[in-house]
């Protein structure tokens, strides 16, 4: 196969690179099936019409203009490697077209709900706190070290959001036998109870549980969806794990709950990332912190390259893709994350 008779992929992936999110041996494969051009997000829609007209494939999720789409006569799908949608091509002349989009996302679904059973577990058994106080010399011995600790065996748990994490981490949970409780009002009823758990709305999620996590993906419907009197509702103690986007509760309401001592928390995400270093979040007791680096694992990046390659050989053959997940005329328009940092 000559190089003009390859498919052209343009490669795009910021925040990612190629090398990060393919193995060598499959950044080879690509390379030898595809032609690929490399170029910055922001220089995509500036490309000569030729090179669009010619492109099977997005690599990325660069600024894509309703002028250049219509230039883009060849393609077939963008591969969302960054796995948040931004509001920045026109996507609803996208699937009226048959173009997939594309997103990577579900690799992220494991790493993150084990780091959220761990944020669970030490907040259970103040495990980083009692690792501090054994440095400075301030240790509690045997029972006295544990006047405030809990187990998450039988407890009650609350997941805000059921989709690729929130399945992952109840698969986590089965073992611990816990009672679990799942607000996601993007989806019915039987598909909750199909899984085990049971269905409720927020109220009922917030003060039902002894152990909630976030795990909603940030949309135009949820900004602040956990605000002052949501946090007050909670029990006691509670720990409140967030591990979506920041945006999604209140964040300095968190603070002030986590604060007045009302309940414990651990976050893996911030209003601004890197987080300034006067935030009083930074020096908070009873809050476990955590710089966004729940999914950011090198053996979930690998994955993204493998899924790409299979669905693009799976589109090449005038099927559909399987490995990635579609984005939905429906939702696409609602989802409003912040790109993630480069890594």
């Amino acid at each position: 196969m000559t190089k003009q008779s390859k498919p052209l992929v343009i490669c795009a992936p910021e925040p990612r690179s190629l090398d990060l999110i393919f193995t060598p041996e499959k950044l080879s494969e690509l390379r030898a099936r595809y032609e690929l051009h490399e170029t910055e997000a922001d220089a995509v829609a500036g490309l000569g019409e030729a090179l669009l007209a010619n492109t099977r494939y997005v690599l990325g999720q660069p600024p894509i203009p309703s002028e250049a789409l219509a230039k883009m006569s060849s393609l077939k799908a963008v591969f969302n490697v960054e796995s948040n949608l931004l509001d920045n091509m026109p996507y609803e002349e996208i699937f009226n077209r048959g173009i997939y989009v594309l997103t990577t996302g579900s690799v992220f679904a494991v790493p993150v709900a084990e780091i959220g059973l761990g944020f669970a577990l030490d907040l259970a058994r103040q495990i980083s706190q009692a690792d501090a106080d054994f440095r400075s010399g301030r240790e509690l011995w045997g029972g006295d070290g544990n006047s405030s600790a809990r187990l998450l065996t039988e407890a009650d748990i609350g997941l805000i959001g059921f989709g690729d994490i929130g399945r992952a981490l109840h698969r986590l949970l089965v073992g611990f036998r816990c009672n679990v409780r799942v607000f996601d009002p993007w989806l019915p009823n039987s598909v909750l109870e199909d899984h085990q758990v049971i269905p409720a709305d927020l109220i009922e999620v917030l003060t039902e549980s002894d152990f909630v996590f976030v795990l909603a993906a940030a949309t135009t419907e949820n900004r602040g969806l956990i605000g002052e009197e949501e946090f007050a509702a909670m029990r006691p103690s509670a720990a409140f794990i967030l591990l979506s986007r920041a945006d999604v509760v209140d964040f300095e309401a968190m603070l002030d709950a986590i604060e007045r001592n009302h309940i414990i928390a651990a976050s893996d995400v911030w209003p601004d990332e890197p987080l300034p270093f006067d935030h009083r979040g930074r020096s908070l007791h009873g809050l476990i912190k955590s710089a966004h680096r729940a999914g950011a694992i090198d053996t979930a990046f690998k994955k993204m390259g493998d899924m790409v390659l299979e669905d693009m050989a799976l589109i090449d053959q005038g099927l559909p893709p399987i490995r990635c997940k579609r984005a939905e005329r429906e939702t696409a328009g609602r989802m409003r994350s912040k790109p993630v940092a480069r890594n």
